[in-house]
């Protein structure tokens, strides 16, 4: 006597359920991958090519009741726009905030601007810059 086989034979009845659901997997996978890649890819783009005006600072000198920051901004020759400083005391506390503007042709702008402080600043901080 023969024992009867309980699987199926392969081929005859299509495609099992589980390899249909990997299927559907493997595509909503590459999908939701797909649009993830496109928006880093968005960011990355308003970041970098959208960014008019950017600065740093060179040096600061902290004085009794003002800082004075020497500030290289670098800008596209069309742009206008504005840079935020700040300073802080010892202890961590602002005690300075301003917002310096920058406009005309030139590319490159080196300016030392004045932050007025509220009390002994020793940091000066560039927060970031914004194109108008």
């Amino acid at each position: 006597m023969s024992t009867a086989s309980t699987r199926l034979p392969e081929g005859r009845y299509g495609r099992s359920s589980d390899e249909r659901a990997d299927r559907k997997l493997k595509i909503a996978g590459a999908v939701l991958g797909a649009f993830l890649l496109a928006l880093i890819g968005y960011f990355a783009y308003h970041y970098v090519a959208q960014n008019k005006i950017s600065a740093e600072v060179i040096t600061f000198d902290a004085q009794k009741d003002s800082v004075k920051v020497h500030l290289e901004v670098r800008k596209d020759a069309d742009a206008s726009g504005y840079c935020t400083i700040r300073s802080q005391s010892k202890d961590g506390t602002e005690v300075g905030r301003a917002d310096f503007r920058f406009g005309g042709h030139a590319t490159r702008i080196d300016r030392v601007v004045t932050l007025r402080t509220t009390s002994e600043g020793t940091t000066a901080e560039l927060l970031g810059c914004h194109a108008d």
